[in-house]
């Protein structure tokens, strides 16, 4: 028979301890050259690899605890728990496809993307050095591996989206998405005669719940969902991975599709995939959606799936650049 894993992180005072950052440590943000921000990059990186988010951990549990105990469901998800402790435990990688590797960073006028994009390259290649990330760059065609994360020829690898804004403070998004989940992914250009679904919400219902069925276990179920109605090819695609870096629990500010989110999460897990495809009541942990304009001609909507190690962490470094983790 299985225990029934508790999940008790390490205490945050330990994980501060471990710590790459210096004591009372802060970036220079008059200093042009970011001296230091590489640094604090990879403790980002460390905690990310590492640390599962609590929100992501408290769903795995209730998934756990509402399947029969001791069936293939629950021991998978508790399986997961042991894994997420051990991980946090030991400072490793929660899973050993680190996948791609996904910043946002949102900065004040001023500060060089150029020379933000060198140090987190440096943290890149440090970060794989060090094992919390997997070399998982490798030429299209040949197969042939970089070992250090970094696209030499378009800056492709690690992905850094940037965008402006008003406030004085440096925030850091970071996102570590698998291959496997990645592969689930799906878009559908509406109307679709297979699934006969039409430019409606219904007709989203339909793609959602037919990319799940197709993905079964093969994301890593159970996966958390982000949907974009709408935008273009790119756009669509591009904001349904980016809306994966919301809380689970966190309701839509737009209460329609706030019970659309609901909802949905509910259907999903009547279809009994369960964890990793092997039956059961948790097939999803959570669904994002969110609706762009479009063109009036095309109508898409496009599915992101991240597996159940949803790697997912913020750092903010505030307006004195002092460092701050979500």
């Amino acid at each position: 028979m299985s225990d029934c894993i508790l999940p008790h992180l390490t205490p945050q005072q330990v994980v501060e301890d471990k710590s790459l950052l210096p004591k009372d440590w802060a970036l220079q943000f008059k200093d042009s050259s970011l001296a230091g921000f590489h640094l604090a990059v990879l403790e980002l990186i460390r905690r990310t690899s590492s640390r599962l988010p609590q929100d992501v951990i408290d769903a795995l549990v209730r998934g756990r605890d509402a399947e029969t105990h001791n069936s293939r469901a629950f021991n998978t998800l508790n399986d997961m728990v042991k894994n997420i402790l051990l991980a946090d435990g030991h400072v490793t990688p929660l899973c050993q496809d680190t996948g791609t590797i996904i910043f946002y960073v949102k900065h004040p006028t001023g500060l060089s993307q150029i020379t933000m994009k060198k140090h987190i390259r440096q943290a890149v290649v440090e970060g794989t050095e060090r094992v919390w990330l997997r070399p998982n760059c490798v030429e299209s065609l040949s197969g042939k591996n970089t070992g250090n994360n970094l696209d030499p020829f378009a800056d492709g690898h690690p992905v850094i989206h940037f965008e402006e804004w008003d406030r004085p403070e440096i925030e850091v998004g970071l996102m570590l998405k698998g291959g496997g989940c990645e592969n689930v992914g799906a878009q559908y250009r509406l109307p679709d005669v297979h699934l006969g679904a039409g430019r409606d919400i219904s007709g989203v219902r339909k793609c959602i719940i037919d990319a799940v069925m197709k993905a079964q276990g093969q994301g890593c179920s159970p996966g958390i969902l982000g949907v974009a109605i709408g935008g273009d090819r790119i756009t669509g695609y591009e904001h349904s991975k980016a809306i994966l870096m919301r809380t689970l629990g966190t309701p839509h500010h737009n209460s329609e599709l706030a019970q659309i989110e609901t909802n949905l999460t509910h259907d999903l897990n009547t279809l009994g995939i369960g964890p990793m495809g092997y039956g059961g009541k948790t097939t999803v942990l959570g669904l994002f959606i969110d609706e762009l304009y479009r063109h009036p001609a095309s109508f898409f909507v496009s599915i992101s799936y991240m597996c159940w190690s949803s790697r997912r962490r913020i750092m903010t470094l505030d307006a004195m650049g002092h460092p701050h983790f979500n």
